[in-house]
């Protein structure tokens, strides 16, 4: 399920290997490292976020649809700009590895099936650039069961 997010606030960003609260176990200690990475946020960047979710990345896929070794695992962070502070953050976030969610899921980008499908629903705008999978609406569909093709048929 999805973070909600707040008003405001409707750009929403993936970090790469970026580890915020991964696995703590108090709800405390969680919420400390949340507020720490947003303040963290606006002192560097002068950006307002609202941090949403870690997602750990599933393995890649070979052309048929067998899991390739050694990929996935990896846990990646997913927050939300506010929308005054998008200019100011749209050049600087890129030293740092930060992407909008709209380019890492154009097509020509998104080539593994990576994150669960619920993630399109974060998409705000460029819909055209993104071929959304038939099942992105649908949290229980399975990954292997998604087929994502380009016109000439080859996964993408």
């Amino acid at each position: 399920m999805n973070i909600e997010l707040k008003e405001g606030f409707t750009q929403v960003c993936i970090w790469p290997a970026c580890v915020v609260v991964n696995n703590q176990t108090s709800e405390e200690v969680k919420r400390e490292k949340i507020e720490m990475f947003e303040a963290l946020m606006f002192e560097k960047f002068k950006t307002r976020v609202q941090y949403l979710e870690e997602i750990e990345t599933y393995p890649d896929l070979d052309q048929e649809g067998n899991t390739v070794k050694g990929t996935g695992g990896r846990v990646d962070l997913f927050f939300a700009v506010h929308n005054e502070d998008i200019g100011r953050f749209a050049v600087p976030r890129l030293g740092v590895g930060i992407r909008w969610i709209e380019d890492t899921l154009a097509m020509g980008n998104y080539k593994c099936h990576i994150y669960p499908d619920r993630v399109f629903k974060y998409v705000g705008w460029n819909h055209e650039a993104i071929k959304f999978p038939e099942s992105y609406k649908s949290e229980t569909n399975k990954r292997n069961v998604i087929k994502l093709k380009t016109k000439k048929g080859g996964l993408i």
